[in-house]
């Protein structure tokens, strides 16, 4: 069950946001997209989730291809987006019913998808009274409401405390354990802290696709590296 990534080009206008991009994605691991703003992650993931269409290069995942198998691709990928979109009047368990009906009513169960993701306490509660921790809570439980084989995160911890986003990578680890992960940052303390594998992209180039037992074996001191890369 990898996810093989090759050639990868997209164009916007005469800028090119990302550049011959290769790599595979396997089960079990949380691999980290690593790179400043500007570098690609964005519409990486955006290409992934089936968000934009027209690229160049292969993707491949099992017996489906993108973008040819588009619809049934979508079926395994689970996306939070940066700016994670909710309807905040709605109360969490009410959104959750909704977000259901798009799968026809088929996947977990409301009730499991609360426990799992620690939302028991606050599922009646409006999304719009929740912190922005329960609010990610909320937008990850509906990514994963289909149990998906690929879940796709973009910078799920930005902007939440220490408390919640320890809550948040617990949260994540525990949904790594049957999936791939792709997680998205600029914060490398996050990257770090969660995942196994990292990927560097800069002005859209992997420029580093090692795991990061490896990295540190090699003594590679990744915040002098990235640094560099925002300069």
């Amino acid at each position: 069950m990898n996810l093989f990534i090759k050639n990868l080009i997209k164009y916007y206008g005469e800028k090119k946001a990302l550049n011959k991009v290769t790599f595979d994605l396997k089960k079990s691991q949380i691999i980290g997209l690593l790179g400043p703003n500007g570098a690609g992650k964005t519409t990486l993931m955006r290409i992934l989730s089936g968000s934009i269409i027209d690229w160049e290069g292969t993707i491949n995942y099992n017996e489906f291809s993108l973008p040819q198998d588009i619809n049934h691709f979508k079926q395994k990928i689970g996306y939070l987006p940066e700016n994670n979109p909710l309807y905040k009047e709605m109360y969490v368990k009410e959104y959750l019913w909704f977000c259901k009906q798009f799968y026809k009513g088929k996947g977990l169960a409301i009730e499991d998808l609360i426990n799992r993701t620690g939302l028991e306490k606050c599922k009646k509660q409006k999304i719009k009274e929740l912190s922005k921790g329960y609010r990610q809570r909320v937008g990850i439980a509906a990514s994963i409401f289909h149990n998906p084989e690929i879940l796709l995160l973009d910078e799920p911890t930005t902007g939440l405390d220490p408390n919640q986003t320890l809550e948040i990578r617990n949260l994540i680890k525990s949904l790594s354990k049957d999936k791939i992960v792709l997680i998205s940052s600029h914060i490398l303390q996050e990257i770090e802290a969660m995942c196994n594998r990292v990927i560097i992209l800069n002005n859209g180039e992997v420029i580093l696709d090692d795991s990061l037992s490896n990295i540190q074996k090699k003594k590679i001191k990744l915040e002098k590296l990235f640094s560099t890369l925002t300069k």
